[in-house]
């Protein structure tokens, strides 16, 4: 997304036994990897195994945020976790990111794994990077799911990102900068990028036509109070991809999938195991 909400934090009541007794540490997450693509290096990591599922995060933020629903994601299928280029651990050595770029990028590392066909979900950034491949290569994705994505800026989201800046509260700006694997230098050239993809008049820009080449299932699923894209944008989403199912999550915000009363991970591997049911 272009930024993960600060409930992340959900505080749970714990019973009266269980606070009695130390909570083991939890396990650590597997070793990444990285993969030499055009004019940088992409980091992974996977679990699971099944169909392989690639997972993308938004602008600012890394493959952490996906952790809330990797180990139920992970018991169907081989989950790859992939941070765009500049974020986390990942590099980008020309200092520019387009979301073009990161679409060419997923597909070298797709290459790479010898993986012609995916299962794939994004938030935000993430979202419209897979856009790009669905609509330039329709053949690699075998279902999508989009969570707060665009086919376009509007007024709207311009001026959500040029307040980005000075609104950020500081606990979503500290799990950004857990992301930074470089600092806070890192962080300072992601907002400056951020600045400047917030001023693109072509990317994203996708018309009904491209929207009509994508051939995979797909959800999309979209806030009803989101702050960047307003749902209208997700309605066209809906209508413009043949096979599109509509999620407008109530009261929710930009990414709306977090939380207790948003059973992201149930609806989304209800949704895969339909879109494309095992032989």
């Amino acid at each position: 997304m272009f930024l993960r909400r600060a409930a992340l934090a959900l505080a749970l009541g714990a019973s009266p036994i269980a606070a009695q007794q130390p909570a083991p540490p939890p396990a650590p997450p597997p070793a990444g990897r990285t993969v030499r693509v055009p004019g940088a290096e992409l980091w992974y990591r996977e679990q699971g195994s099944g169909e392989p599922l690639v997972l993308l995060h938004g602008f600012l933020d890394c493959a952490s945020s996906w952790d809330p629903f990797v180990a139920k994601l992970a018991e169907r299928h081989r989950v790859i976790l992939v941070e765009l280029r500049g974020h986390g651990r990942s590099t980008n050595p020309s200092g520019a990111f387009t979301l073009r770029q990161s679409a060419a990028d997923v597909t070298a590392l797709l290459d790479s794994l010898r993986l012609p066909r995916v299962h794939a979900m994004g938030i935000s950034a993430g979202a419209m990077t897979l856009l790009h491949v669905a609509t330039a290569q329709p053949a690699r994705l075998r279902s999508l799911v989009l969570v707060g994505a665009t086919t376009r800026f509007v007024d709207q989201t311009r001026a959500a990102i040029r307040d980005v800046g000075g609104v950020i509260p500081a606990p979503v700006m500290a799990e950004f900068r857990k992301c930074a694997s470089r600092g806070p230098a890192q962080v300072d050239d992601l907002l400056a990028q951020f600045q400047v993809l917030g001023r693109s008049t072509d990317d994203p820009n996708f018309s009904d036509a491209d929207l009509a080449r994508i051939t995979a299932p797909t959800l999309v699923v979209h806030g009803d109070r989101d702050e960047f894209f307003p749902v209208e944008l997700a309605l066209g989403l809906y209508r413009g991809i043949p096979k599109a199912q509509l999620w407008v999550v109530p009261n929710g915000d930009h990414v709306p999938i977090y939380g207790p009363t948003t059973p992201f991970a149930d609806v989304a591997l209800r949704f895969l195991q339909r879109a494309a049911p095992k032989p």
